[in-house]
């Protein structure tokens, strides 16, 4: 009975299987009568989607810039971090911002279509897309010496080999050429943008207001001279590592498109992007990990370099421990974000190296099939070596196309990484613009609040060019906010030598930072000469790497030097004055002998170097800042005697009585916000200060006079 029963079962299993498979076949054949039409639809649907998507990205940038510029508009130009305030820390992402910044540095390091940057791309360009075609041909090469392998024809195998040789002269010469041109447009592009930042960073003081009154860049140097190589070597490598991969699977997809038909193209297409998009959101934050990492690298230098500038107070202090501890902890913390990377990328990889080099590989072999298994419309029949021939041409051109698809999979992280670079250049040439512009991020410590000195600090004066000094109700403020000065006023004409005097922080170095143009004036008017006909000596003035002749004549140059008609016999009379010719004769090499200026000279021969460089530029105004505080009063009495004689005005902050007979008019502080500005009469003065000192001595006895008294009326 069972018999019976399990036979119309198989019939009716039987039957189902013939009417699916007479679908299958009924829709196979409909499918290849209009292939063609499908092929063309579905390539012309994937065009329409691709142009709607650019459209968007357009609409969404225009957006974006109109944000951007209506954020700017609002962004006050005057105000500085009140006291608390944490300025954010921008993050790395691949976003409009980032492509904002890109473009800016591309019209930096390409200015025009007519520069060398651009021929050089364009014969980039050209051997990008040689060598696809060379590798095009070898692939097919490859398939031909293989088929005459499976013939078993030696001749043409021989021939083959030989072909495949030859081609590989200009393969390889490309190759070169793609090297070179890489590492050409890198250096390129560190050049235009060093020196773009170069002419900005050492413009309108625009170093002086990075680390003085703005704490949004904490090292410069890390950022020009290594961020900048870095991001200008991965912008070359991006050019490459993203316009030969699209290229090749351009070439590579048609190529196979025709031999294996553009349906399995597109359903591994598919497949690949799906997987692709999954990838991608896995895929760590590269670009915030490296501009961290970049980040923390600069200030483990700076922190070396802090402890060389000061390496004699710490050397006193023993602070040599404490030194340790500090360098330890940031290495450490740059360490430790490192591995952090390290691990990161180990399983990023250990994904990424599974799914492109085996799941997409196994898509591959399935495609390459295709031609063997599957008789396509217009195939001609093929033998053994014919179809050997097309696997391993397919193959190749497969795997090339993989491969140039990994090589784009891979540029992601690539881009994070440029990314990264590019946000901190960009972040550097922001804060210059914004210095420039006259706005200031500092996070403020004041003494008493800077709530009360808002308005002060939100606030700007006005600067006028003028042959006088005139301080109109200016405030002076201190680095932290303070306000020293709320109204400072006074005026200098040439002739009238100014003496500054008053307690540490009263305001003396505020009011010649205001004067040098160092500093934002908060309020009232400033009435000033230019900045050239103004000369500034510190206490400690600053020596310049290079020849004898260049410390006295700095920040001129030998040739303009020569343009003003002055020798060096001029510049040994200079020396001559004040007792400096014996360092001429110390040297073989005379006014051309290079040394470490602040290494050789004593602090005295320092400031006397100082003075020389004064007279050679004999400004109509010099500030001397304690700038006679080594010398003996005999030289300190020729530099004033012959300053004053050159026609030069002076400005003294100096404790030294012996000064008071060179100055005209003295300006006081008191240190609670008050000054006085009269004229000196230093003979006066200095009666007046000799019988003060007397009549202190005398109190300064009465006690003890009183206690005497007490004892004398006991007895």
């Amino acid at each position: 009975m069972a018999p019976t029963m399990s036979k119309p079962s198989a019939n009716s299993a039987a039957a189902r299987d013939r009417t699916i498979r007479g679908i299958v076949t009924q829709l196979t054949s409909m499918y290849l009568q209009n292939r063609t039409r499908i092929s063309r639809a579905v390539y012309i649907t994937l065009f329409v989607a691709l142009i709607n998507r650019v459209r968007h990205a357009i609409q969404e940038q225009k957006a974006a810039s109109v944000r951007e510029a209506t954020k700017r508009a609002e962004k006050s130009g005057t105000t500085s971090t009140a006291d608390g305030e944490v300025t954010k820390k921008k993050k790395v992402e691949l976003n409009r911002e980032f492509f904002r910044s890109l473009l800016r540095l591309l019209k930096i390091v390409v200015p025009g279509w007519r520069s060398k940057e651009t021929r050089l791309l364009i014969s980039h360009s050209f051997f990008l897309v040689m060598r696809t075609l060379i590798s095009l041909k070898v692939a097919a090469m490859d398939g031909a010496i293989v088929k005459a392998l499976v013939k078993g024809n030696g001749r043409e195998f021989l021939m083959r080999i030989v072909w495949w040789m030859l081609i590989a002269v200009p393969a390889t010469f490309t190759n070169s050429m793609l090297s070179y041109h890489q590492a050409e447009l890198s250096l390129r592009y560190r050049t235009r943008l060093t020196q773009f930042i170069h002419d900005k960073y050492l413009s309108q003081l625009t170093f002086y207001g990075i680390s003085a009154l703005d704490d949004r860049i904490k090292n410069p140097d890390q950022l020009i001279a290594v961020d900048v190589a870095k991001f200008s070597n991965s912008l070359a490598e991006l050019y490459s590592n993203l316009a030969k991969p699209l290229l090749d699977m351009t070439i590579y997809t048609f190529s196979l498109s025709k031999s294996v038909g553009g349906e399995g193209v597109v359903f591994m297409s598919l497949l690949v992007q799906l997987s692709a998009h999954v990838m991608r959101a896995l895929t760590p934050p590269f670009g915030k990990y490296v501009a961290d990492e970049a980040r923390l690298e600069g200030e483990f230098r700076f922190q070396h370099s802090r402890l060389i500038d000061h390496s004699e107070e710490v050397a006193l202090y023993a602070g040599h421990e404490a030194e340790k501890d500090t360098l330890d902890k940031g290495y450490f913390t740059l360490i430790k974000h490192v591995n952090y990377i390290l691990r990161r990328r180990f399983y990023h990889g250990f994904m990424e190296d599974f799914v492109i080099k085996y799941f997409w590989g196994a898509l591959g072999l399935l495609l390459c099939s295709v031609p063997v298994f599957v008789k396509l419309p217009g195939q001609v029949t093929m033998n053994m070596g014919d179809r050997t021939e097309t696997f391993v041409t397919n193959r190749r051109m497969l795997l090339s196309a993989s491969d140039a698809f990994g090589r784009i999979m891979f540029s992601y992280r690539e881009i994070m990484e440029l990314a990264g670079y590019t946000s901190r250049v960009s972040s550097l040439l922001e804060v210059m613009d914004d210095i420039q512009s006259g706005h200031f991020e500092k996070k403020l410590v004041s003494s008493s609040g800077t709530e009360n000195n808002e308005a002060v600090l939100k606030g700007r004066g006005k600067v006028v060019e003028s042959s006088n000094i005139e301080f109109i109700d200016v405030p002076i403020i201190s680095p932290n906010g303070d306000v020293l000065v709320p109204a400072l006023t006074f005026k200098l004409t040439p002739g009238d030598h100014l003496l500054v005097v008053g307690p540490n922080g009263c305001g003396k170095s505020s009011l010649f930072r205001i004067l040098g143009g160092l500093w934002p004036v908060y309020g009232g008017t400033v009435h000033k000469p230019p900045f050239t006909d103004i000369f500034y000596i510190p206490q400690r003035p600053y020596l310049s790497r290079g020849s004898l002749r260049q410390q006295i004549i700095y920040p001129d140059g030998l040739r303009t030097m020569r343009s003003k008609g002055v020798t060096d016999a001029d510049l040994l009379s200079i020396l001559k004055i004040l007792s400096l010719e014996h360092l001429i004769e110390l040297y073989p090499e005379g006014w051309d002998a290079e040394a470490e200026w602040r290494d050789v000279l004593s602090g005295g021969l320092q400031q006397r170097v100082a003075m020389a460089r004064l007279f050679y530029h004999r400004p109509k105004y010099a500030i001397l800042d304690e700038c006679t505080s080594s010398v003996t009063l005999d030289t300190e009495k020729i530099m004033y005697d012959n300053a004053k004689a050159l026609g030069i005005t002076l400005m003294t902050v100096s404790h030294r009585r012996s000064l008071w007979k060179y100055h005209t008019h003295i300006l006081q502080f008191d240190g609670q916000g008050k000054f006085v500005f009269t004229r000196l009469d230093a003979d006066k003065r200095m009666k007046l200060e000799d019988e003060k000192e007397d009549l202190e001595v005398l109190l300064r006895q009465v006690p003890e006079l009183e206690r005497r008294v007490k004892e004398l009326s006991e007895l």
